[in-house]
């Protein structure tokens, strides 16, 4: 094999990967080279703390996408990183607890009755969001940034591109529906003149990029805990696939915890830096899968990668003039994909919504949630996401279950 075999594999991953690496800070505000960096420091943090066993990169999270919008809004990105920490925390926590008590641990805290319903309100919580991108408008609906009419055409040209890749494409291409999409609409947003390059004409070449120092706000550390159980979750099942897809039990070598503890680690560095959390790429893992190369010194080279073009200074820039429609048709599809990955786990584990227990933790959970209840005396407050984690994670343990068990029985 050439020398620079590895170094070329790796990068081919991070292109795989890098449609959906920028688009979560694109979304959410945060600096696309922050995100790269990170990405890179917090694939080789993971592969510090597995031994370099795992074959997978690391790279920003969508499920935190809505707690990073509210966190942002409310009480700016310093602080939203210090709440981003503490998720990190739980990883740790989640990892230090699988090693103590196993893996059936993570199943009795988290089942899916409570993982299910909380990553449905995570997508549908961005509904409207997404929609307002789509039609040309900021995130809340605000202002309009692009005409209605040219935007609805450049978000559906973009949200069907993405469609049409993941469904009918093959090989390297079908990883990469999202990179697909925001190709097609940034292409058809220079036609109609709707992209500015003059960010891209100032930038230097070499910039380092915008880091941003973390603060702590309990009321932000209160609110981003609880946003780690979904994501923990997935962690799960990325470990699983990759398991699956290399015919090795990363399970149980080098074990869940540490898998657990390193996705932790890398999200707390993320967060130290000003990026976005890391969690598991299956775009990459599917890469893995179609190329057949297990070798994890790839995924090292995909980091080393995405660190040095983080100081590229007119890439920043360029991901910049990607215009909100475009983002926004692709959203329209990756949100509804959230939800449906929450409603896929009740599918999926059987959980019979017949059941009094399961349908009241299920209703109660998603109708907090997607109605934005709020509970707060003086200035503590629980909403949103974190709201509706607690309320299903109490709700499961208090709730007693030997009905069902007896219902099962007969």
């Amino acid at each position: 094999m050439s020398k620079f075999a590895l170094p070329l594999q790796g990068a081919q991953m991070l292109f795989v990967a890098f449609g959906a690496l920028v688009l979560m800070p694109l979304i959410t505000g945060l600096d696309t080279s922050v995100a790269l960096f990170t990405a890179g420091i917090g694939t080789l943090l993971f592969q510090l703390i597995t031994k370099r066993q795992v074959p997978i990169f690391l790279a920003s999270s969508f499920a935190f996408i809505a707690p990073i919008l509210y966190g942002v809004q409310t009480w700016g990105i310093p602080a939203t990183m210090g709440g981003l920490m503490a998720a990190g925390c739980v990883y740790v926590l989640l990892g230090t607890a699988v090693k103590i008590n196993g893996v059936n641990f993570i199943h009795r805290l988290l089942p899916p009755v409570v993982v299910g319903p909380v990553i449905i309100v995570i997508g549908l919580g961005l509904a409207p969001t997404a929609v307002n991108m789509a039609l040309g408008k900021t995130g809340d609906g605000s202002s309009v940034l692009v005409a209605q009419d040219l935007a609805l055409f450049i978000s559906l040209a973009s949200l069907l591109t993405t469609i049409i890749v993941a469904i009918f494409a093959k090989g390297i291409i079908k990883l990469m529906p999202i990179l697909s999409g925001i190709v097609v609409g940034y292409c058809l947003s220079l036609f109609f003149g709707i992209v500015d390059f003059s960010p891209v004409v100032a930038a230097p070449w070499f910039a380092m990029p915008n880091f941003v120092a973390p603060e702590f706000h309990w009321q932000a550390i209160l609110f981003m805990i609880p946003v780690a159980i979904a994501p923990a979750v997935e962690h799960i099942g990325d470990i699983l696939a990759i398991s699956n897809v290399a015919q090795k039990d990363y399970i149980k070598k080098p074990g869940l915890h540490r898998t657990l503890m390193g996705d932790g680690v890398a999200t707390i560095a993320a967060a130290t830096f000003g990026g976005p959390p890391n969690t598991t790429y299956s775009e990459v893992t599917g890469a893995i899968s179609l190329t057949r190369n297990f070798n994890p010194v790839v995924m090292t080279w995909t980091a080393i990668t995405a660190i040095v073009l983080a100081f590229v200074g007119k890439l920043g820039a360029l991901m910049q003039t990607i215009p909100v429609p475009v983002m926004g048709g692709i959203m329209c599809l990756l949100f509804g994909s959230i939800a449906t990955v929450g409603l896929n786990s009740l599918i999926r584990n059987q959980v019979d919504l017949n059941q009094p227990r399961n349908l009241c933790i299920v209703g109660v959970t998603l109708v907090f949630g997607i109605g934005g209840m709020a509970f707060g005396i003086g200035e503590f407050s629980l909403s949103g996401i974190s709201l509706c984690g607690i309320v299903a994670i109490l709700m499961n343990l208090l709730l007693p279950a030997h009905f069902h068990e007896q219902h099962k029985s007969r």
